[in-house]
């Protein structure tokens, strides 16, 4: 069966997705349009500057970056979404509270920013982060800074680890704009294209049977399952008309005909990687971040060899909060605050 997810889904505030290299210089690769209306910022401003250096906390910019350590054993890209409050710098104007949440992909970070321009700014003097996704840790990172350095001093003294339970894969695309493409039409007898690869983290080899030199320049239709390729060709179209986030649940292809000569699967034998979905436009293309929920079987057809189509079951809902919650919620007053544990 095909898997649908709700789509009618909206932040209902200024909001922008950007992605930035997971280094010290956090150079920003990607972001979407609603950086305008955010912090007053065109992407041109903001693409290739350091995105720590638009906090305007007095904490240590510097300090950011240490949201993304390693704790323990843990995979960075199985690692959960990370949530803060902080003060961006404005264009024009004082600074403006804002919600960031952060995703954590090979060598890159993905990152939502959502403003609250109706909260006084009030200065932030620690970098106080939450950890999410099947659980919750506060993690001062500021306070964890001082401890790491009295513990040099005080080998014996304990410096607590913070990770979380729940294993959640991800990856990142960037793909050209679907309007400025060569998109095949309906004459040809062939399925669109769509939208080339042009950006794509190597966790992708962990969601489908390809890996990033593969995909790489590949339209992005071509990992996705032919029962949902009009959804996400459409949900693309949205993005482009769009400044805001949006949300979409759709199947790819767990062993997507990416290579010429490859054995091809046949359709009834392929299996289904049910992925949730966020993205938004950004400069000459898209940005998505992909999660990986589930694998399903191939959908069943009827008699006429139409695709059955149904909604996502409950148990998969009940599993992780969707991306949208992550968003939209904070974990004390989230609707899905079964999904998350909290330890002290």
């Amino acid at each position: 069966m095909t898997i649908f997810g709700d789509t009618a889904h909206s932040l209902n505030r200024p909001a922008f997705i950007g992605i930035h290299e997971k280094t010290e210089e956090t150079k920003v690769l990607y972001v979407s349009s609603g950086i305008r209306s955010a912090i007053g910022f065109p992407p041109s401003q903001v693409v290739n500057a350091e995105a720590k250096s638009f906090i305007s906390d007095s904490f240590d910019n510097g300090d950011y970056m240490s949201i993304y350590e390693s704790r323990g054993d843990e995979d960075d890209d199985d690692s959960s979404a990370f949530t803060w409050s902080v003060n961006l710098r404005t264009a024009h104007g004082p600074p403006v509270l804002h919600r960031l949440i952060g995703f954590s992909c090979e060598n890159s970070i993905l990152f939502i920013g959502i403003a609250y321009p109706e909260i006084p700014c009030v200065d932030r003097r620690e970098l106080e982060v939450q950890a999410l996704d099947g659980a919750m840790k506060s993690l001062n990172v500021t306070r964890q800074k001082k401890l790491a350095a009295a513990q040099q001093q005080q080998p014996g003294a304990s410096v607590p680890l913070y990770y979380t339970q729940s294993k959640q894969v991800k990856a990142v695309l960037v793909m050209e704009r679907p309007d400025a493409c060569d998109i095949e039409t309906e004459d040809t007898g062939r399925r669109p294209s769509g939208p080339l690869i042009v950006f794509v983290t190597g966790s992708i080899s962990r969601i489908v049977d390809a890996d990033t030199s593969d995909v790489m320049r590949l339209p992005f239709l071509k990992l996705v399952a032919p029962e949902c390729v009009l959804q996400v060709s459409r949900y693309f179209e949205r993005l482009t008309e769009s400044m805001e986030i949006m949300f979409e649940t759709f199947s790819l292809l767990q062993r997507p005909h990416v290579i010429d000569g490859d054995i091809v699967v046949a359709d009834e034998a392929n299996q289904r990687v049910l992925v949730e979905c966020l993205g938004a436009a950004v400069q000459d293309g898209v940005a998505i971040l992909i999660r990986k929920l589930k694998v399903v079987p191939p959908p069943k057809r009827d008699k006429l060899g139409n695709y059955i189509h149904a909604r996502i079951d409950s148990d998969t809902e009940k599993e992780n909060p969707s991306l949208f919650e992550l968003l939209s919620t904070d974990p004390e007053t989230s609707d899905a605050a079964d999904g998350w544990t909290q330890f002290r």
